[in-house]
């Protein structure tokens, strides 16, 4: 069966051809496009040439980021200097050159790297056809019943020094994860205000790990802390065995790695 590939010149087209329920929406394409070779074909291809897809604005303290930026015009953009770390984790240059920051929201384990970035960063998104934006953390938590994305609102970390990324990996340069880490840590006084941090591959989505963050909370970045903090790195999180590692060795190394993190954020 070949699908129907149905273009709209508006997103708020697409998200209403979409509302029927058998359309697959395509993006960059580095997702569908394996579905489809691999003979899961939809009845319907979804997409739309709207420009304001591809932009980059900032808002206030933050930056909005178009759900159909890719990977390289992120990586080539100035006012996100602080994803680029993350974002040229995301797989070779082809996929880099297709991939886009609204599509890696949904990326399957063990894939998602800027996701996790975005969490930490408490990252908000813009859906099609409705009014504000919500957390990032409730599309993750329910990923399979949402609209389009139309854009991602990320707060520019103040210092550059409170946020760090890190992405652990058996195949070099660019294979899945077997653990990724996002941390943002906010310093008032020499106090960490506001701990996040983000795991990824550890879940079916990147997730918070609120017991690290709370071990943070309030506290300095030192070498207690980030003891406290890699000591319950895994708590109240069981991820999910693969080929890459079995659930019991991410729970083990979630916490060396999350250490090592933080001690090269601590270092500056």
């Amino acid at each position: 069966m070949t699908p129907a590939v149905e273009t709209y010149a508006t997103l708020a087209e697409a998200a209403r051809a979409m509302a029927s329920g058998d359309g697959v929406y395509l993006a960059g394409g580095t997702l569908l496009m394996r579905a489809v070779n691999a003979g899961e074909v939809p009845r319907r291809i979804i997409r739309t040439t709207d420009r304001t897809l591809r932009e980059i604005a900032p808002v206030g303290d933050a930056v909005r980021i178009g759900a159909g930026v890719t990977m390289v015009e992120l990586l080539q953009n100035r006012e996100l200097a602080f994803l680029h770390a993350a974002a040229r984790q995301v797989g070779g240059p082809q996929i880099r050159a297709m991939g886009t920051v609204g599509g890696n929201l949904f990326a399957p384990h063990p894939y998602g790297d800027l996701a996790v970035a975005l969490l930490a960063l408490g990252a908000r998104v813009v859906m099609a056809g409705q009014a504000g934006a919500r957390p990032l953390a409730d599309l993750l938590r329910d990923r399979a019943r949402t609209g389009l994305v139309a854009a991602i609102e990320c707060p520019r970390p103040r210092d550059a020094r409170s946020f760090g990324f890190l992405k652990v990996s058996r195949v070099h340069p660019r294979g899945a994860s077997v653990v990724s880490i996002g941390a943002h840590l906010p310093r008032e006084g020499g106090r960490i205000r506001g701990a996040r941090i983000a795991f990824g591959a550890m879940g079916a989505a990147p997730l918070q790990a609120s017991a690290a963050e709370r071990a943070l909370e309030g506290q300095a970045l030192d070498a207690a802390a980030i003891a406290r903090a890699g000591a319950v790195a895994a708590q109240g999180i069981d991820p999910p065995s693969d080929s890459l590692a079995s659930s019991w060795y991410r729970r083990e190394v979630s916490g060396v790695h999350l250490r090592r993190l933080l001690e090269s954020m601590e270092r500056g």
